[in-house]
Formats: C-alpha cells, structure tokens, sequence
C-alpha cells in the first residue's frame, strides 16, 4: 500500500483528505507543523508529501526547499489558498511536482496524488542493503545470499528503516511509526514480538546481522561480532 504524508493544521480539512486518500487504497499520516513533518520525513518511508503552505510554525514552501536541499526527491502536491501567479511560480521554483489551490475538488486532488505516487523517489533505493542483508521491497524479502524469506507488512517497515538507518540507533517510537503509521494505537508488546520474528529470520537465513538494542536509545542492525 503506498504511504503518503500530510502536513496540514486544518484540523477538519486533514480529516477529510485523509478520507478521500483511504477511500483510493492509499494510507496517509497527518502531522500539523513542519518540524514534526521533517521527523517523520527523515525517520520513515513515504511515497508523497502533501504539503501546506500557512502552517503555524512558518511557511510550508520552507520545509520543501529544506528538503530538496538534503536531496530528498519525495514527489510533493502544495496544497494552499495562495493562487496567485508568483506564487504558484515560487511553489515550483521550490521543488513541488504540482500545486493545487484551495478550495479543490477531493476527487481531483485524489488524482493528482496518484499521479505523484507514479514517479519514483529518488532519494532511496527500492532494495537497501546492509552487510550481508538485502531488502526487496516490491517483493516483501528479505535477503541473504541465495537465500531468502518474505517479511509480513510490519516487519518489512521496521527492517527498511534499520537497513536504511546503515547501523545507527533507531528509537522505539520511531520503529512503531513506520510500522504502524503516525498515531495509531499498538500494543505495547507488539513491536518486541516483531523484533522476535525478525531475529529469527535472520538466524534462519545465516545472516551476520543482528538487531541489537541498545538500552534507552533505541534499535540497531550490527555485526555479530561487534555487538558481543
């Protein structure tokens, strides 16, 4: 399913954009400022950014040049009452794929996400690799060698951010959110019986990996021979 992100303080028009992007099959976390939208952007997958420009914490046109600048290619649709030529223009210059002004038909908006979520992101590969472990994401594998297992959802989300993460220290809220989305409620065992299986899948495949944790930091994938 693919993962978009919604940076949007109207707290009733979020509602219903996250609505009409469920209704299409397309999961959505909503945040209201930009630092907590660069959190989540720097911290999980997503396919898209829909991104508001009259946030409280400043002008969503900043977060979007701040992103491009890290050379993050996230394809984003600027949403914002502010139709004006310049800036339309400015919105661009700065990195969006689309700009919709508001008020927007949902049925159109819709629309323009899907066609975002057909361009690729960039800034990371489909099939991270870390030591001896390769992901497929389109696929759900996990990799090692010539052998291989499928990963079910969350397992996959926790392991494309350790991969990704390249050995450092992942929080546990962190983990949570990616594999199972900004605000939803969990378990509070559920995270521990995930790490559980995919240890054992990596013993299972003879990987030299392993998910450490590091005692009030977070998670980690490590040599065996360096975490002992």
């Amino acid at each position: 399913m693919s993962r978009v992100l919604l940076v949007e303080d109207h707290e009733r028009l979020a509602g219903l954009i996250q609505k009409g992007l469920a209704a299409d099959g397309i999961a959505v976390d909503a945040v209201s400022r930009m630092d907590s939208a660069w959190t989540a952007l720097t911290q999980l997958s997503y396919q898209a950014l829909v991104l508001d420009r009259g946030l409280p914490d400043g002008d969503g046109i900043a977060l979007l040049y701040q992103l491009r600048r890290a050379n993050m290619g996230i394809p984003c649709l600027v949403l914002t009452a502010r139709d004006a030529l310049h800036d339309r223009i400015q919105g661009l210059d700065a990195g969006a794929d689309d700009y919709l002004p508001k008020p927007f038909a949902m049925e159109e908006m819709v629309a323009r996400v899907r066609a975002l979520l057909r361009r690729p992101v960039v800034f990371q590969s489909a099939n991270p690799s870390y030591g001896d472990v390769l992901l497929q994401e389109d696929t759900s594998e996990l990799r090692c060698g010539d052998l291989a297992t499928v990963l079910a959802p969350a397992e996959l989300q926790i392991m494309l951010l350790l991969v990704r993460k390249q050995g450092q220290v992942v929080r546990r809220s962190a983990l949570e959110s990616a594999a199972w989305g900004l605000g939803e409620a969990v378990t509070p065992n559920a995270l521990d019986v995930a790490l559980h299986r995919l240890r054992r899948k990596l013993s299972m495949l003879g990987s030299g990996q392993q998910i450490v944790n590091m005692r009030g930091l977070g998670y980690a994938l490590a040599h065996k021979e360096v975490a002992q």
